[in-house]
């Protein structure tokens, strides 16, 4: 009997175990097939994707249940009951509200349209291939409500890496994450000219484009779910997995250079001039009806590893753009967008251990070589006359490094208990370059580059995250736990001795100012400074190595009370080896009012740690405004010249969230509208500046960072979606748009002088980080082999105030994008288009100089190169 027994064990084991082949089609309810379309064994790692013909073929259990998923498309779920299965997938809504995202839950089975807080995603292949963006910030500013970046001229090292923020926040006060786990911050730290400033950042330029999959913006507080950072909201960006499929595009685009009369009267010419680089603005080069040149080459593969559905998907991208050159009040003044060389890799893989045990990494690899105009030195402004007559545009280029690797194993015990252990690691690093310039100190000796140094920030992650689903608990619970130790590192080495030292009349660095000094300006009769100008050198005092760790311990819970009903709450410890700890909480809920409204919102506290680089960044400079120029001292807050203007030690910023939204859907509508309420206290800021003649510091003027406001931002985030096909082709409209309105509800200036401490510009320019509002109206049109899209981009009036202390105003500006595409072969497809079609410019101001880069617009609304045009071949394979 035990025999028998053995034996129909062993043959029931072996029908359990037993592989079959599946293969099939997916198409749309057109007809059309889908290639792309993710095909996953339910309850396992094994999975793959549908060609180009819309044809898959697996290995899978008998009996086996097939999860059929797409951007764009409802699930479907099938038993592979036979050898060949054809499947139709419908389409819902245009921004795939039915679609499980990763962040704002640690449920996996939360969906954007039953989720608590807002929540876009954003198909990064359908935006690339219907825009003329080529960058993510680019691409984020024209489909999500909330975001916002902009192009920088004359502000040093934001020149190179784009400010971006959610809901008018500083751009440190959005966490980014890659694949759920938090992304390293940019070294570089916000100063001059530039939104944002005072601020750092996460660089999203650095990650390819072509390397991910879907973006997933929550735009909700979100501290104590994700730690410091996250009080504007999150933005996780989710990386390609597809295999056996080849993808790419080469794209070429050029900006046209005339900017609509809008140059001065008496200058050479009145369209596309040139600056001649090598002349650093003293002679001009050829006209030319075009500029800023862009070729971008990227290309991503994946390839299956093993039989158990393990994969490796590669990216590997080039970018080479050259400048922009825009009217500016001096007519040898550059102003316009960085030159730039970049190399982006970046690879994604899984490997499965078990049937529930994997194996996962991703990372990658950005080289940016970049060429950025600073300001104009003009007739007797840290001029030798001998070796630039009438003036010079220095000029910034750096070198910038940015790898990241991430590695982790992630299971499920046989009780349905989530295990995720990994640890992430980062790092920047900003390598300045000077040219086109001179240490005045040197005169006619002096050198025209420089090695100026640079900053590097380590970020290392190490987390542990547990998580469960009760299905039997009321209509489901979901619980979740886990800790996380993070240590940060940052770093300021110094340049070349030239780059930084003021030398006296015999060529000698001054070590001593009562017996050396240096030569005298001829037209401004005051000693010549020292440095490379545009900008100056960090020298060895200005080194740093300051490091510090953090560890945090997280819960959070959802419960689906009813059907209808679900709650959510969360909880998280952090401490700072160098501030202290924090405690931060947040409670959400969703009601489903009718099958087609849910009402939803969140309350929550936030908080921000003061960054490394707001702590200990420290630099001396030359500043340039209009009436002249004066020398700098920005102390690092534990200096004792900080303290001695009664500057305090830096704390977090503390946050007070709240939101209250509707999701609705409609057939083929759907629509999303979500109020919020954000208020944070003790804002870090960047002070003006403190006159410090008296201190014997050598500088004139000396600046700080301080928990310097406390501001208030009420706002309103809208997205209606409508997509529906008919028989003479598919169509689509989504409108987006965003109203935010921050107050500044108290400046924290003890007993400084507010007009210095955070004045009327300073003020300005923090309230103006975003348009008070945004609107969006996206259209598309498919038919076939043939597909357009038009875009209409409203931004509302900016004002900001300049250095004469009046009021620059820019007017509300109309954005119009279009492009067209036609699909040649199964594998080819050609898009022609245009962003800013009509060549729209910021409102011009007037004609002192006073603008903070010394151009005719601030970098404001949709920035001031004017209308691009572009085409793109794309392949796949």
């Amino acid at each position: 009997m035990k025999k028998i027994a053995l034996l129909l064990f062993l043959l029931n084991s072996a029908f359990l175990f037993a592989q079959k082949e599946v293969s099939g089609l997916v198409k749309d309810k057109s007809g059309n097939p889908l290639p792309g379309v993710n095909i996953v064994e339910k309850g396992t790692s094994n999975g793959v994707s549908t060609d180009f013909e819309g044809s898959f073929r697996i290995k899978v259990k008998e009996g086996a249940t097939l999860v059929f998923s797409y951007v764009g498309f409802t699930t479907v779920e099938k038993t592979a009951s036979g050898d060949k299965i054809n499947i139709v997938l419908s389409e819902n809504d245009g921004q795939v509200l039915n679609d499980v995202v990763v962040v704002g839950s640690r449920n996996a089975k939360r969906t954007v349209v039953n989720s608590a807080v807002p929540i876009d995603v954003i198909n990064v292949k359908d935006v690339t291939t219907q825009s003329g963006k080529i960058e993510i910030n680019q691409l984020l500013q024209y489909v999500a409500p909330s975001f916002n970046a902009n192009k920088q001229s004359g502000s040093d090292g934001a020149d190179h890496v784009d400010p971006a923020s959610l809901r008018g926040m500083g751009p440190d006060q959005t966490l980014v994450l890659i694949n759920g786990k938090r992304r390293h911050q940019s070294s570089l730290i916000n100063l001059f000219g530039t939104r944002g400033r005072g601020n750092t950042g996460t660089d999203l330029n650095a990650i390819p484009a072509a390397s991910i999959k879907r973006i997933e913006i929550l735009r909700d507080g979100a501290s104590a779910q994700y730690g410091s950072d996250a009080i504007a909201g999150v933005i996780n960006i989710v990386t390609n997995d597809n295999v056996d499929e080849l993808t790419g595009s080469v794209t070429y685009g050029v900006f046209n250079t005339h900017a609509k009369g809008e140059f001065l009267p008496g200058t050479p010419n009145t369209k596309g001039f040139r600056l001649d680089q090598n002349g650093n603005g003293n002679s001009y080069g050829k006209d030319q009806d075009f500029d800023g040149g862009s070729v971008r080459v990227a290309a991503n593969y994946g390839t299956g590893i093993g039989s158990k559905g393990g994969y490796v998907n590669v990216t590997g991208e080039f970018l080479s753009k050259n400048k922009t050159l825009r009217p500016a009040y001096d007519f040898r003044k550059g102003f316009g967008d960085a030159e730039m060389t970049g190399v982006n890799l970046f690879a994604n893989l899984a490997i499965p251990i078990s049937d529930k045990t994997e194996f996962y990494a991703f990372g990658g690899s950005n080289f940016r070589d970049t060429d950025a105009y600073a300001f104009t030195r003009n007739d007797g402004e840290r001029v030798v006359e001998s070796v630039y007559p009438g003036g010079y545009t220095p000029r910034i280029t750096s070198k910038i490094n940015d790898n990241s690797i991430a590695a982790g194993i992630r299971t499920e015990s046989s009780g349905g208990w989530k295990f995720d252990l990994s640890n992430t690691f980062g790092k920047n690093k900003f390598q300045y370059d000077i040219k086109g310039t001179i240490n005045a100190s040197l005169e006619e000796k002096s050198p025209h580059e420089f090695d100026a140094g640079g900053h590097s920030l380590l970020q290392n992650t190490t987390n542990f995250d547990i998580s469960k689903n009760y299905e039997s608990v009321l209509s489901g619970l979901n619980i979740a736990f886990g800790a996380e130790f993070r240590v940060e590192q940052f770093e300021i080495f110094a340049g070349e001795e030239d780059s930084y030292a003021t030398y006296d009349t015999d060529g000698k660095p001054i070590t001593d100012p009562t017996t050396q000094s240096a030569p005298i300006d001829p037209v401004t009769g005051e000693p010549r400074p020292g440095g490379s100008q545009g900008f100056p050198g960090y020298s060895p005092a200005n080194e740093v190595n300051k490091d510090r760790t953090n560890f945090s311990l997280y819960t959070d819970a959802e419960l689906d009370v009813t059907e209808a009903w679900m709650v959510s709450g969360a909880l998280r410890f952090e401490n700072y080896s160098d501030f202290g700890s924090t405690l931060n909480g947040k409670l959400a809920s969703r009601l489903k009012i009718t099958d087609h409204i849910n009402a939803r919102g969140s309350i929550s506290t936030g908080f921000r740690a003061p960054s490394l680089a707001q702590i200990y960044y420290n630099l001396r400079f030359t500043n340039f405004n209009a009436s002249g120029a004066t020398e700098v001292l920005l102390a690092p807050n534990d200096s004792p010249v900080t303290r001695a203007f009664g500057i305090e030690k830096l704390n977090e910023e503390k946050a007070v969230n709240a939101s209250l939204g509707f999701t609705a859907s409609f057939g083929d509508f759907t629509a999303t509208i979500d109020g919020y309420y954000i208020q944070v206290k003790d804002r870090i800021v960047l002070t003006g500046y403190f006159d410090a003649s008296s201190l014997n510091l050598g500088v004139s003027e000396a600046q700080f960072f301080a928990n310097g406001v406390d501001t208030s931002t009420h706002g309103l985030d809208l997205v209606f979606s409508w997509k529906k096909t008919f028989d003479f082709g598919q169509f689509g409209a989504t409108l987006v748009g965003n109203i935010n309105d921050m107050k500044i509800d108290k400046v924290k200036n003890g007993t400084l002088d507010e007009a210095i401490f955070f004045g009327k510009r300073e003020k300005a320019f923090l309230l103006a980080s975003a348009p008070d509002n945004k609107f969006g109206l996206n259209l598309t049109y498919a038919k076939n082999k043939f597909d357009a899209g038009l875009a209409f981009t409203r931004f509302s009036k900016v004002v900001l105030v300049d250095y004469a202390d009046e009021d620059d105003v820019y007017n509300p500006r109309l954005i119009t994008d279009l492009t067209v595409g036609y699909q040649f072969t199964k594998s080819l497809k050609l898009t022609l288009g245009s962003n800013n079609l009509f060549n729209v410019y910021p409102t011009k101001q007037d004609e002192q100089g006073n603008t903070e880069a010394g151009g005719y617009w601030d970098a404001v609304q949709m920035g001031f190169s004017g209308a691009y045009y572009y085409a793109r071949l794309g392949f796949n394979f």
